[in-house]
């Protein structure tokens, strides 16, 4: 069965692999283009493209835009639809301090319970946080940073607050901040990923802990800084 004809905007975006796509895959698909910063915000979602592209009817997409719209990815008005949410500066400071309290709850456990298998996944991400330093890769630094703080904390097995905490993150991946931040910021942050790395693999919750604050720290510091768009 051929796919639909790719669109503009978002449905550009967009990946279908079965002939069926059901509405948690309608669901699953929008909120990952959305998360990942490539819809800029203020982006419209048209309803019936995204329809026509999944070949579904209106109902599955507007059920899923409502749940997104409840998750704070969407925003919507009368007459002008749904679009990607535009944080406002105070608003990206606050999820970032969200965020903070967050991972610092998650990474206490985490620490705890972690494995050699574990260790073996953060320092796979670290590398490739390195690697795109070295390379001046904003968008794979962006990618890397997130994946090397879900290394360090999925092994605290608290899935309720991991599940806020990607709301929260998810929220602020459209405003791709490591992607504005500077060069030198970058290679900063990554030294704290490194200390956070050997603290990971000593098992030392209250070295962790320490440096993990401080990281947060710098990297409020670098998003305050930002300006509105």
């Amino acid at each position: 069965m051929a796919q639909p004809r790719r669109q503009s905007g978002i449905v550009s975006l967009l990946t279908r692999e079965d002939a069926y796509v059901s509405g948690p895959q309608v669901l699953s698909e929008l909120r990952r283009v959305i998360a990942s910063g490539a819809v800029p915000p203020g982006s419209p979602i048209p309803l019936d493209d995204v329809a026509a592209f999944f070949g579904v009817s209106l109902i599955p997409v507007r059920e899923a835009l409502k749940t997104l719209l409840g998750e704070g990815l969407l925003e919507h008005q009368p007459r002008l639809g749904y679009t990607v949410t535009a944080l406002s500066q105070a608003e990206l400071d606050e999820l970032y301090i969200v965020r903070g309290a967050l991972e610092a709850a998650a990474l206490e456990a985490a620490v705890r319970q972690a494995t050699p298998t574990d260790d073996a996944r953060a320092r796979a991400v670290h590398q490739g946080l390195g690697a795109a330093v070295a390379a001046q890769d904003a968008a794979g630094f962006q990618r890397a940073s997130r994946e090397f703080h879900e290394a360090l904390l999925s092994p605290c097995h608290m899935p309720r607050l991991l599940h806020m905490l990607e709301i929260a993150w998810n929220l602020t991946e459209p405003v791709q901040t490591m992607m504005r931040v500077s060069a030198e910021d970058r290679a900063e942050l990554r030294a704290d990923h490194e200390e956070m790395l050997n603290a990971f693999v000593a098992r030392d919750a209250a070295w962790l802990t320490a440096v993990a604050a401080a990281h947060h720290s710098r990297l409020t510091a670098c998003i305050s800084s930002l300006s509105d768009d």
